[in-house]
Parts: structure tokens; sequence; C-alpha cells
């Protein structure tokens, strides 16, 4: 008995005669490598934690890591030492190469997250991961978490139109969509199997939500037939998707499944990889020997199909390939599946009989390479004892494995089953250490196996000997042969070919079965398409509407009547072309490569050209699709939409695909430029402005104060009506790809205002950097001018249009005119600020003299903006890639009219200065505004005339 020093249960594993184990993460991060058995142990610190192994299927030693921070790491040497072999490797996406189909065999196939959610597949040297080292073998981006790589196949999901489509590459060739029929529209696709050259794949439909169809494919994987629909699915306990179908190990083409029948789950059948199903027969007596009345279809034996992804508890069913026919599960007798009164069923040959052999639920495992059965009780009690079978369950000898009740956690058979040593895990009591106890069953068995123990079992279905094309003969164990299997003794097979019959073959692709048994023509099929097999060039197999089952090994018979007939390729024209990008969007960056991936999904690619236009003035030519595999890149130097089109021709026709591609910048920065202050029910424009200012198509998002809903325009500007005085936000988003910025302004809406243009002195000329910060520094100077005169520039009227609000603004700019007003820039620099003119802002009804308006402020930002504006407009500091707009006056050319500190308004019949119609610009401190050399000159001419002196 070894004592483990963890307190979390172990994770072990044994490989031959080396055993690891795993200790609790939040304990310590390290291994516990066993070389003899588990007869010592030696600790190895790890730098990571470990969240998944993966072992080397042949190489023993060679072992994949998965930490928790998504690093991928590799060792040669059982654990001891580590390697990092990736970074941002997607959870359960690496493989072991294969050799034979791989280049080599210290290859990894790995799947990694890249920027925006989307996914990379690649290809990996074992030790070396650099980028000279990598491989691409599909160009494009990929859907994350879809890589799969298992025998001959690897599938891919690539994003195409706003939805996913399927690929498969076949013996690690060229990537093909995968076809299934027209009428299935799959919103998730699960790989079951690709055993015996053929996929089987559980593929969820637009309308199923706790259910998946099997279908079944052709030895590429890429036709796809229905194969049984319903089939149960339920949630993994990591969020995978589980499916109720189990290959059953040992025998090919015997699968279980369960089905949804009229709202109920119901186990069925199929001993030829699902060209029949049928129900499973009850036992004929329980356990106690009393007779069990079942009738089909309305009873029958129904079993739970769940196997268990923890290594060292076992699942509801279990076979093995070195005992073929047996089966083990958990189950129960009655009109349907439940998971109440269950009990352990097992049948000795394939499913054609069953019996109950424990009326609780049990683990079994397999001993001797199915020699001997064990079973533990599934208790939350201690247990000291284990049962036995040596007759394939029929008899249980009873056996003590501990002196001490021991709660059992799991229990650990070795690889193969070759080997007469189990191990089991658990403790003594609640507060004990994890205990490990290992059970050597040597002692109860009397010598090795010879030819004498052994007799032959036939394979059969309801009597039916002929099974996927052959009669096979198999040897198993004798009752109570206690013998011990060795390594080199196989359980050998004996097959003789049976003539084929209309039983031997399904229904392919584009067929479906008829009532009276025939395969014809789906409504949305053509059969005259059937010439997409030929990809040699030279001829095809043309379909008859049927297709042997794969791994059917019949013989003569009606063989040829079903059989495809090979007929020499036709000429045809391309078909299916699809042209998208390589990242799955219709997005790209200015001045980065864009890698179009072209597919053709009939006509032989070799004799096809194609011709990329890219829609900015230049296209490029191939003399057939196959020489662009790996996609054809581009770089465009100006933003847009641009048309892309791709042409097949060949001598027949051609086909022709377009797509839309928006070629943007990336967007830095966006500005929101509105006046600060504006009247009641007048339309106020609001502008923006990008940096960089040409980025593409523009996306923008308005938002008026704590309105949940925007307003939507494709313009960086637009006009809006304020209906309230007071305080109002606006906040733009300006969204380019993926990028959204945005910015906010503060509006003050009053019902009357007078608006006051600040100028500087011309000695102010001469030192100004043009940039924004020296702006904002003269702003901040500006906002303590009232200090020193006697009029705050601040300031609060209680009433709108009075005699006090019009002496106010008299002495305001009576302190401005005299100079009043100024700041040292540095010394001996003075400066001074005066008034250039004086503009009202349009007035709501002139006749109006008794209106009293709420409460108005007058905002020192304002003042700001006309300190900025006029720094602009004085020194022609041009600013690349921003543009001030204007607003339209009546009856005259368009003007800048920079926005300027607000008073309250005196009575207009009192005013002898024109009234503006607009006052839309505001640049304020922040501001990067700039207008050309001829409004430059426009607005000094008027606005700052040579006469004033300064």
């Amino acid at each position: 008995m070894l004592s483990r020093w963890a307190t979390d249960p172990p994770v072990s594993f044994l490989v031959s005669s080396q055993i690891m184990l795993l200790t609790d993460p939040e304990v310590e991060s390290s291994l516990l490598i066993s070389l003899d058995e588990g007869a010592s142990y030696q600790k190895h610190s790890l730098a990571f934690d470990i969240l998944s192994l993966l072992f080397h299927p042949e190489q023993e030693d060679w072992i994949l890591a998965y930490s928790h921070d998504q690093k991928l790491y590799v060792s040669v040497e059982f654990g001891r030492r580590w390697q990092l072999v990736h970074d941002n490797v997607v959870p359960n996406r690496f493989y072991w190469s294969k050799l034979g189909l791989d280049k080599e065999q210290g290859m990894i196939h790995l799947e990694i997250s890249v920027s925006d959610g989307r996914s990379q597949y690649i290809t990996c040297k074992l030790q070396n991961c650099s980028d000279a080292n990598k491989g691409k073998p599909f160009p494009g981006f990929i859907i994350p978490d879809s890589l799969v790589v298992q025998d001959e196949y690897v599938f891919i999901q690539v994003p195409m139109g706003g939805h996913s489509v399927h690929y498969v590459s076949y013996k690690r060739n060229a990537f093909y969509p995968m076809k299934l029929p027209k009428y299935t529209l799959p919103k998730d696709l699960q790989i079951i199997s690709t055993d015996d050259n053929q996929v089987v794949a559980a593929i969820q439909d637009w309308h199923q939500n706790d259910s998946y169809n099997l279908y079944m494919s052709e030895s590429r994987g890429l036709f796809f037939t229905l194969a049984l629909e319903n089939v149960v699915s339920s949630g993994g306990p990591e969020g995978n998707v589980m499916i109720d179908l189990y290959e059953v190990a040992g025998i090919k083409g015997v699968f279980l499944s369960n089905k949804v029948v009229e709202s109920q789950v119901k186990t069925y059948i199929t001993y030829n990889k699902g060209r029949d199903w049928r129900l499973l027969q009850a036992p004929t007596t329980d356990l106690q020997g009393n007779k069990v009345y079942c009738e089909q279809p309305y009873c029958s034996l129904h079993l739970h199909l769940h196997v268990s992804e923890n290594p060292y508890t076992s699942g509801n069913i279990v076979s093995k390939d070195s005992a073929p026919g047996i089966i083990i599960a958990s189950g129960v007798v009655g009109p349907e599946l439940t998971s109440t009164n269950v009990s352990i069923f097992i049948t000795s040959d394939a499913g054609n009989t069953w019996r109950e052999v424990f009326e609780e639920e049990y683990s079994v495992l397999f001993l001797n390479q199915g020699g001997a059965l064990v079973a533990i009780r599934h208790t939350p009690l201690p247990i000291r004892h284990i049962w036995l079978s040596f007759d394939e369950g029929r008899n249980w000898d009873k056996y003590s494995f501990t002196s001490s009740p021991l709660y059992v956690d799991g229990v650990l058979g070795e690889p193969g089953e070759d080997t007469l040593i189990m191990t089991i895990f658990g403790h003594f009591s609640h507060r004990s250490e994890w205990q490990l106890v290992k059970i050597d069953f040597r002692s109860i068995f009397s010598h090795r196996c010879t030819s004498e123990d052994y007799l032959t079992w036939q394979l059969h279905n309801e009597g039916e000997v002929c099974i996927m094309g052959v009669k096979r003969i198999f040897q198993k164990l004798k009752t109570n042969a206690r013998c011990v299997k060795t390594r080199d003794q196989h359980i050998s097979q004996m097959s003789d070919p049976c003539p084929c019959t209309e039983a031997d073959f399904e229904c392919d692709y584009g067929f479906e079965r008829q009532s009276d048994g025939s395969c014809t023509p789906a409504f949305w099929f053509v059969p005259s398409t059937a010439s997409r097999d030929c990809i040699t060039g030279d001829s095809f197999l043309n379909t008859t509407g049927y297709r042997r089952a794969l791994s059917n090994n019949c013989t003569a018979g009606t063989l040829l009547k079903y059989s495809p007939r090979r007929q020499k390729c036709p000429s045809q024209a391309p078909r299916g072309l699809q042209l998208l990008t390589s990242e799955g969007t219709l997005v790209a960056t200015l001045g980065k490569n864009v890698t179009f991936l072209v597919f053709l999904e009939e006509g032989l690619g070799s004799t096809t050209s194609i011709t990329v236009d890219f829609g900015d003035g230049t296209a490029i030519s191939y003399v057939n699709i196959s020489s662009i595999e790996d996609g054809v890149k581009h770089v465009y130097s100006k933003v847009g939409i641009y048309q892309v089109s791709a042409t097949a021709r060949n001598t027949l026709g051609f086909d022709w695909v377009i797509l839309y591609l928006h070629v943007s910048r990336r967007l830095e920065q966006v500005q929101l430029l509105a006046p600060s202050v504006v009247v009641k029910n007048k339309a106020v424009n609001l502008t923006t402005v990008l940096r960089p200012s040409h980025v593409g198509t523009v996306t923008y998002y308005w938002w008026f104060d704590n309105k949940t809903e925007p307003v939507v325009t494709l313009e960086g500007g637009m006009s809006f009506t304020f209906s309230k005085e007071g305080s109002h936000t606006v906040t733009v988003q300006a969204s380019v790809g993926n990028t959204v910025h945005q910015d906010k302004r503060t509006l003050v809406v009053y019902e009357y205002f007078r608006s006051h243009v600040l100028a500087f002195s011309s000695n102010l000329d001469e030192l100004n950097p043009g940039v924004a910060e020296w702006r904002e520094d003269i702003s901040r100077v500006v906002k303590n001018l009232d200090e020193m005169t006697e009029v705050e520039i601040l300031m609060t009227v209680e009433y709108c249009c009075t005699a006090a609000a019009n002496r106010s603004s008299f002495v305001l700019l009576s302190a401005l005119n005299q100079d009043l007003i100024q700041f040292t820039l540095k010394p001996g620099v003075q400066v001074n600020v005066y008034a250039t003119r004086l503009s009202p802002a349009p007035l709501v009804d002139s006749s109006d003299n008794g209106h009293n308006g709420a409460a108005v402020i007058m905002l020192v930002s304002v003042v700001l903006m006309g300190l900025a504006v006029f720094v602009i407009y004085k020194f022609k500091r041009k600013i690349p890639g921003v543009n001030t707009y204007t607003a339209e006056q009546p009856d005259k050319e368009q003007e800048v009219i920079p926005t300027v500190t607000s008073i309250a308004v005196p009575n207009p019949e009192e005013d002898i200065t024109t009234s503006l119609e607009h006052v839309d610009v505001k640049l304020d401190s922040q501001s990067r505004g700039i207008i050309g050399s001829n409004e430059s000159s426009r607005v000094n001419s008027e606005f700052f005339p040579a006469s004033d002196g300064h």
C-alpha cells in the first residue's frame, strides 16, 4: 500500500510499467513518476500548472501538457523535462501527427488564437516551433475551437458570408467544403468517428435543440448521407456536447444509439454501420430467475451510453477490442430509457441477447484481455470487497482487497488489460490521506492459456451470419478457464465473404430510400452533376444511386447491379466558385496584405483559369485554380470600398463571384465640434473631426442627453434642435471596422444671447508655435482675465434682456477697448485682448419684451473658444487632417464665423448692430481646426481690420 502526500485525489496515468501522478496545483505543481509499476516514485517540480495531458499513441515517453495560461509544453522523457511549444493554444485543440500521413512523426497540429476572436491552424515541429518551421495547411483564419485532426482527416470551420462552412482535408490534401443534403441547415457539427476511411458526423439542424442527426460519408469525408435521426444529446461536464452514440469495440460496424421516438428515448443497435437499426431485446429473466414479459416495440432494453471522461472511473457502457462480443452497460427494461431502477446488463454475443448481472450500479473492468471481469460497487459508503467473474458475468466470486473499509474514489486498470495488476485509490476516512492499493491477481490464475482453453463463437444478427459482407468466427475463452493470456496471444478471427445483396448497399449522396427499399434521386439533386468525382481528369464513377457501405466485403451477387459505373470524365463548366478573405471578414487595413481565397466546387481545377480583379484597377490571372491554393495577396493604397471579383473559365463556360471589401485606416480620434451656447428651437449644426481625416467608411452614432437610442448617420455632421433651455449633453461615436472612438460636448440652451468676438495684439503672432498645447496654455491665462477688471466674464443674469445685462455688456466692451485686459506672454512682451465686433444672437421674437427667461449662466469656456479661433485664423497654422465646417448664410457667400464670448442680450430694438443667422463653429482649447488661406484672409479682413492698429 502506497500513501500519497497530497490532499486531493491523485490524477494518475499508467503507460506500460511507468506511472505518473499529478499533484494538486493548489498545493504544488509537480509530477510523481514511477518507472517500476509504483514500487517507488520520484518527484519532478513543474514551472507551470497542468490542465491536461496528451500522450503520444506510439512513443510512450512523448507527452504534450496544456497549462492554465493557454501554453503548450512537450516532454520526450516521460515528464522529467519540459519545453515550451507555443502559447495562445486553444484548449483541447492540439494533436499528435500520424506517421504515414504527416511528413514526420515529431510534429504537432495546433489551433492558436489570434486577434479579434479568430483562430489559425498551424503545424509545428516537436522541439522547434519557430516561425520558420511553422506550417499553415489552411492559409486563412478559421472559426475558434473548430480544428479536429482525427486519423486521415482534418476538419475546420471557415467564416463565410455571415455563417460558417465546414471544410475537410483527406490524407492531408487540400481542403474542400463538406457536402450535406440541401435541406440540412446545420447549426452544429460533431465528429463522432473516422474509422475505416469513413466519417460519422452528428449534425444539429436548425430546428433541433436536444437532438442530432447522424450522417455517414464516403471515403474522402466529402459527401454525407443520413443514417439516423433525432439522436439524444446532452451537455458534458466541460461544456462539450455528448451524443448518445456508442461504437462497439472489437467488431466493426456495430453501433448503439439512443433515439427520441414520440417524446420517448429508446436504444437502437445497428450491425451494418447505420444501414439498418433495431431495438434491443430485453433479457428473458431477471436476476432472480423470474420471467420478464417485454414485447417490442412497446417494451425493450434501453442503455445509458455515456463513456466516462475520467480515466479512473468507469462510464455507463464499456467494451474492449481484446474481448469481442462482450458489452457491459447500465440500463432499464421498459418502454423508454429512465434514470431510476437502473441495473447492470451484459451481452456475450454482441447485443443479440442480454443478461442482468447487478441490480445496483457497479463499475465493471476488463482483466486479462477480457478473460476475467472485475466489479466494484458504486456507493458513498466504505467497502472492502470486489467481485470477480471468469465466465463473462454469469457467476461472480467475492474477494476482499483491504483489511479496513475504504472509500473508493477510482480504479486504474493496466493499459490494454494485458497484465493482472489493478490499482484502487481512496481514503479510509474523510480526514485521512489518500491511499493507493495495488492488487495483483496473478495468484488466482492457474496457467497460461493454450488452444485447449478456447472455443469458437460466430457473430450474428438475430441469426443472420452475413454481417458487413462476411461471416466472422471468433475465438474466446471457455467458461471458467482460469488461464493467463499473454501479450503475444491475439484474438484469432476467421472470415468468409458473402454474396452481395441489396442489404449491403446504402443510398448514395443525393438519393433517398423509398418505402419499397429503392434509392431514388431527392428533389434537390440532379444526377447529371454526378461527375463531381472527376478529380483526375480521366474518368469518374457514375453512381447508380447506391453505394456499398465502407468496410463491407461482400463479393459477386448483386455487386455489379448496384456498384457505380466508371465513365470518361465529361468536360464541365466551372460552378460553385467561392471568394473570401483569409480572415473571413470584409474589412481590411490600409497598407497591409489582404489574402483572397478562391474555391471551385465543380469543374476540373487543373483546366480552369482564374482571374482575380481587386477593384482598384489591378487584376491578376492564373492558368489553373490549383496554383493558388495558398491564396492571392494584394495591398491597397487608398481607403474605400472595393468590388473584388473572381472569374473561373474553361472551354465550356465560366462562373463569376464578387465581394465588397471595406479598406480602412485605423481611426485614432474623433472630435465633436459644437457651439457651447445655442438658441432654443433653432437648429444647430454638429460636426466631427477625425484623425486621421481619411479612414474609409464611417458610421456615426449620436446620443442626446440620456436617450438610450442613438441617431445613426453616415455623415460626420447633423442638424439638431433643442426645445428646452438648460444644459444638454451630446455624445458621438465614430465606428470604423472594429474600432470605435467617442467624444462628448455640453451645450447650454438660451432663449436669447449676444456674442462678442475677441482678438489679440499682433505681437502674439511672432511667438505662436502653432500647436495645441500652446493654445491651451494661453487659454488658462485668459480664464483669469476677470481679475484685471471690474467686469466678470462669468456672470449670472436673473432676467433676460434687462438694463443691468446691457450695462454689463457695455462695461465689458469698454474694458476691452481701453486695453484694460492684457497679460504678459514673457518678460517684455505684453499681449492685449480687445473686442473687434459686437453681434447679437438671433432673437426668437423681438416684440416680446416682457418675457421672463430662466437663469442664464455664461461660460468661461466660450471665451477660450474665441481665443482658440483667433489663434488658428490669425496665424494660419495648418494642422494636417483637420477640417473646419461652415454654415450657409442666406443670400451671401459662406463665411467662417468664430464662436465668441456670450452675455445676456439687451432689447434688440435698442441694439444697432447686425444680427447673424448662425453662430456654428466651435473651436475650444482642444480644437485642431484650420481653414485655407483664402478663407483666412477673408476672416482677417472682415473681423480684424488693419485700422485697429493692433
